[in-house]
């Protein structure tokens, strides 16, 4: 199989996102939120049939481990209460698609995260996805929106969550949301900084020794990890850190959206293969074609496919390491026979 470990639903129905609006709406105004619209079975389909699952076939992946769309999250609009509605509604979506099409679709969750909130509604969220059938989660490491008020990843305030994530066994991908700061581009410099900001948090504390089957995806190739791994291997050794090898790569992994083969070339080459887990974040940051090649660039199949790497180490790329990862996703294809 090919497992796309990173897509979103970033072509929800408009109902969906127009609620989301009434909703912060009446935040602002002190007024109740409106109920949420009825939406049908037939406009969800609509939404992926002419998106996600087309692209997804024409492009020759079989599976898209899917969550709510990341720059929606919007954890510091409104307030927990607020947070909670807006996380029940969009994983309660993702649901919808998985059980319309339960071959292709597999659900990760958003989770109600507020700066300087504690994480018992994150927490109990979580766990209601599971026992929908979602295999992991979306943890945003700075639900401030780029005003970095919440404490590092490997902090005490976290580990409620972590302590649930290793209780039902299951993966989180670090991925921060929209940004409210003019300063930091949303994707184009507020995610590759989060990304690369909780690599070096993993460094710096000793989280993986209290957890030890603690699992991260990192998305977007690591951000600035790989394209600078002497500096984190030098890093590591002045602060008299373990090899990385054995300090972080143990329990963290990369995935592929990367959009051009130069930065596949380097994340197969710097990083283990293990440690790599196939994504594209279809239909997501990066939706055009690459004029230099013809190629849409989040097409990062195509790249994968054209990495020197044998048989086997590609089938650990796309699908492997993903059913080591997520589990619970393995014990799903394991009940249909795959």
């Amino acid at each position: 199989m090919i497992i796309d470990s990173h897509g979103h639903y970033t072509t929800a129905p408009t109902a969906h996102n127009e609620w989301r609006e009434s909703q912060l709406d009446a935040f602002l105004s002190g007024q109740a939120a409106p109920a949420y619209p009825v939406i049908s079975d037939d406009e969800i389909r609509e939404t992926i049939e002419q998106n996600q699952l087309r692209l997804l076939t024409e492009r020759g992946a079989d599976m898209t481990i899917f969550s709510p769309r990341a720059s929606a999250m919007a954890h510091h609009e409104g307030d927990l209460a607020v947070g909670i509605a807006w996380a029940r509604a969009c994983n309660d979506l993702i649901a919808r698609v998985v059980d319309l099409f339960p071959d292709t679709f597999i659900g990760v969750c958003q989770l109600p995260q507020f700066a300087g909130e504690p994480l018992d509604a994150a927490v109990a969220e979580l766990e209601r996805c599971v026992g929908m059938g979602f295999v992991g989660l979306n943890l945003n490491p700075d639900p401030s929106g780029g005003r970095w008020s919440s404490p590092p990843l490997t902090d005490r305030y976290w580990y409620p969550m972590y302590e649930k994530m290793v209780e039902l066994d299951v993966p989180a991908m670090v991925h921060v949301s929209a940004s409210c700061t003019p300063v930091f581009h949303a994707t184009g410099a507020h995610y590759i900084n989060a990304d690369t900001t909780a690599f070096m948090q993993f460094i710096e504390g000793d989280l993986f020794r209290d957890f030890p089957r603690l699992r991260f995806i990192i998305p977007h190739g690591g951000g600035a990890v790989p394209y600078h791994w002497g500096r984190y291997r030098g890093l590591a050794d002045m602060l008299k850190r373990p090899n990385l090898l054995q300090h972080v790569m143990k329990n963290v992994f990369f995935d592929t959206c990367v959009y051009h083969q130069p930065g596949i070339d380097l994340l197969a080459k710097v990083i283990p293969v293990e440690n790599i887990l196939f994504g594209s974040e279809m239909v997501g940051a990066v939706r055009g074609i690459d004029p230099e090649t013809g190629h849409y660039f989040d097409d990062t199949k195509r790249y994968v496919d054209a990495l020197p790497l044998d048989a086997a180490a590609k089938r650990l790329v796309f699908e492997g390491n993903a059913r080591r990862v997520f589990p619970r996703l393995d014990a799903r294809l394991k009940e249909r026979g795959l």
